[in-house]
């Protein structure tokens, strides 16, 4: 599938409780991580589609999921980022409810990427959104993102870290390395969501 469909991404929907979740046809791939990791800009650089995702200096502020659609029945979703550590408890139990709820109940659902960054990746959250994933047998590929900050040697390094972390595990998990100010990564990561989108 051509990168093109990509371009094409407008908002469609936002949804802060599951019966305001858009009908469940067609494919979507979903973008997860932690408030700080760089999702929003992530989906821009993806894209090519610079506003297209709010990015924010403060993280944590989307609060809903949010649907944007390519075609008839092809999506993208922007997940609630979690683990800021400003957002009430009772917020970020909400949150976790939604996101839960969305990664184990919707057929439509073909991939995930989750964004972690590459200077300390795999946080105890992470984990538990790829518990989930597993749990609905849905595949998930990690953006290692901010590689820039990191050495060549040491991007390298936790690249390597990270395939080993994976050979333990029985989820259905790919990585690569991802920069969005160097666009280091951003082909592969197109590539990847385009197969999910396809029929």
């Amino acid at each position: 599938m051509s990168h093109d469909i990509l371009r094409r991404a407008a908002f469609y929907r936002a949804a802060a409780r599951v019966d305001q979740l858009p009908a469940d046809r067609g494919r979507e791939v979903a973008f997860a991580g932690r408030s700080n990791a760089g999702k929003s800009t992530a989906i821009n650089v993806i894209t090519k589609r610079n506003a297209l995702a709010r990015t924010s200096k403060t993280p944590g502020r989307t609060q809903q999921i949010v649907f944007f659609r390519l075609d008839e029945d092809k999506r993208l979703v922007d997940l609630p980022g979690y683990g800021y550590a400003r957002v009430p408890d009772e917020v970020r139990r909400s949150w976790a409810k939604l996101v839960e709820s969305y990664l184990t109940g919707r057929r439509s659902l073909k991939g995930v990427v989750l964004l972690t960054d590459a200077r300390r990746p795999f946080t105890e959250l992470d984990l538990a959104l790829v518990g989930w994933c597993a749990a609905a047998a849905v595949p998930v590929h990690a953006l290692l993102t901010k590689s820039d900050k990191l050495k060549r040697g040491q991007a390298a390094q936790t690249l390597a870290k990270a395939q080993r972390f994976n050979e333990n595990t029985d989820v259905n998990l790919t990585l690569q390395l991802f920069s969005a100010l160097k666009r280091e990564g951003v082909e592969a990561a197109a590539d990847k969501v385009c197969g999910w989108l396809e029929d």
